[in-house]
This record gives structure tokens, C-alpha cells and sequence, in this order.
């Protein structure tokens, strides 16, 4: 995670502590985090941040909430062993959201239910095809 960089925008509506976090869960789904890396220590965020420690500590309990991490006493944090099952879990939560995203954008375009169905086909035919 060293080699991550975080990004903050100070013009988000999203709070800076889940900004944190959505990035740091992006890295473990996408692997660019690996099982049982150490996090940079809240001190070490803070800092290139020039955030305060109490935010990076709120972004790191919440991913320990969600079992991507495990906050070790004295020692750190560090990406937690995944299961196939949870892996696949935020993935599909992720295509749900992105499929509702979808649909919203398809009810203004006026698309019915089946030009839908069709469109998703084609592109599914296009990524097979690649």
C-alpha cells in the first residue's frame, strides 16, 4: 500500500474518512492490495494527507467492520485473508449498483425493458469478443 496513492478532494460531499476508505477497499477488491499487507500507519496517512489521525483511524475501524482489514494492537493494520465468498459478495454488490445506475439512466432514455436486455447483450457479445 505504500505505492497507493489516496486521493482526497476537498470538494466532494463524500467525508474525507470515506473517501479513505472506499479507495483502501477498491485497492483489496482489485488486488492491487494483497492478503495480509500491512497498511500505512494512521500517523503515516495523516501526515501526506495533512489530515488528522482521528480521521484515518474512523476510515480503518470502518473497513475493519466490514472484514477488509484486521487493526493489530501495537503492530498496524493489515489486509485481512479473504474469502472467495466475501470477494464475490462486494463484487456482485458493485454490479448491482452499477445495473441500478443503469436502469436509472435507461428510464430517462426512454429505453424499454427489452431495448435494455438487447443493449446488454451486444456489449456482453463485445466483451467476450476483445
Amino acid at each position: 500500500m505504500r505505492d497507493m496513492r489516496l486521493i482526497i478532494s476537498n470538494g466532494s460531499d463524500m467525508p474525507i474518512y470515506e473517501q479513505i476508505k472506499q479507495q483502501v477497499k477498491e485497492a483489496i477488491l482489485s488486488g492491487e492490495l494483497q492478503e495480509e499487507q500491512a497498511c500505512p500507519s494512521l500517523r503515516t496517512v495523516a501526515k501526506e494527507l495533512r489530515i488528522s489521525v482521528l480521521t484515518v483511524s474512523r476510515a480503518y475501524a470502518e473497513l475493519e467492520e466490514e472484514g477488509f482489514v484486521k487493526n493489530v494492537q501495537g503492530r498496524g493494520c493489515f489486509v485481512m485473508k479473504r474469502g472467495q465468498e466475501l470477494l464475490r459478495e462486494q463484487l456482485v454488490r458493485q454490479v448491482e449498483e452499477a445495473l441500478f445506475e443503469a436502469i436509472k439512466v435507461a428510464r430517462m432514455a426512454d429505453l424499454s425493458p427489452e431495448e435494455l436486455h438487447h443493449l446488454l447483450d451486444v456489449l456482453l457479445e463485445m466483451q467476450s469478443a476483445e
